[in-house]
């Protein structure tokens, strides 16, 4: 493995890296010839001695970029606000989307209509988001959500749906700027990446036992509220009667507790606990 060969994997299929996926078997001899094989074989090992979620999501990273995808986002959807109930166990939701996309996604509820989501509860196999866009059951309303998401950097991706045990669903997107055509090699290596992401990020929660909501003070759980609805701070602070700062130190005290890399990304962890509805 040192010197990048890809002897592990030979005659290997994706069952081996879950196996709660419907990938179709892959020769990894065939595999192996490909330039990226041994940037997929180096990814696995140095997953292999993390311990935190935020590392592992770094080196997954690292390996998208070498695909030309610095955007990644991973979790489960965004619940249903009507039947919103407290999650005991979650895996964590990481993404390093543009914050004025997160933002705007925020603002417009694109969340509940993201047609990603929609297409991947269906489908067991990664696919382009062209496909999705040019598919002729994907109404305006939905194809306007990728046209804007391109305005914002995120010309073109692929998404991987991530079934599990007892129902759970995941969903893994990769995102690159302009619009580009990908290789099914490059669809391949990305699905292969995200099954193992996913496998490990699930031993983390099982180490754990489980994720539990973290404390938030009324105040907190107020400008969480409005963030979640796509108020900027000082938005916030006008509806709280409180300063800007103050809004903004509450804030970073509720990323902290989150563990979350954004404003939005806590957002999205409050409502999945249960600890806001929208």
């Amino acid at each position: 493995m040192a010197d990048g060969t890809f002897p592990r994997f030979q005659g290997l299929t994706t069952r081996a890296f879950s196996p709660f996926s419907f990938v179709p078997p892959i020769d990894f001899r065939e595999v192996a010839r490909d330039a990226f094989a041994g940037d997929f074989a180096r990814f696995v090992e140095q997953t292999n001695g993390v311990s935190k979620s935020d590392q592992l999501f770094g080196l997954l990273s690292d390996f998208a970029l070498n695909f030309g995808f610095p955007w990644i986002a991973y979790g489960p959807p965004t619940p249903d606000r009507k039947s919103l109930k407290p999650i005991r166990r979650v895996p964590p939701v990481m993404l390093n989307y543009p914050d004025d996309w997160q933002k705007r996604c925020s603002e417009m509820g694109y969340d509940r209509i993201d047609p990603i989501v929609k297409k991947l509860r269906m489908q067991a196999g990664a696919f382009r988001w062209s496909e999705m866009y040019n598919d002729e059951h994907t109404t305006e309303i939905e194809r306007r959500v990728f046209d804007e998401a391109a305005t914002f950097g995120l010309g073109s991706g692929v998404s991987v749906p991530l079934h599990g045990p007892n129902g759970t669903f995941e969903i893994m997107s990769f995102a690159s700027p302009g619009n580009h055509r990908f290789h099914d090699r490059t669809i391949t290596y990305l699905h292969l990446a995200a099954l193992h992401f996913r496998l490990k990020a699930a031993r983390f929660v099982n180490a754990s036992g489980a994720y539990k909501a973290p404390e938030l003070s009324p105040r907190e759980k107020e400008c969480i509220l409005w963030v979640a609805r796509g108020k900027t701070s000082w938005g916030v602070g006008t509806i709280l009667g409180i300063s800007e700062n103050t809004v903004n130190y509450h804030m970073k005290n509720i990323m902290r507790k989150m563990e979350a890399s954004s404003r939005m990304v806590a957002a999205i962890k409050a409502i999945e606990f249960g600890i806001i509805e929208l």
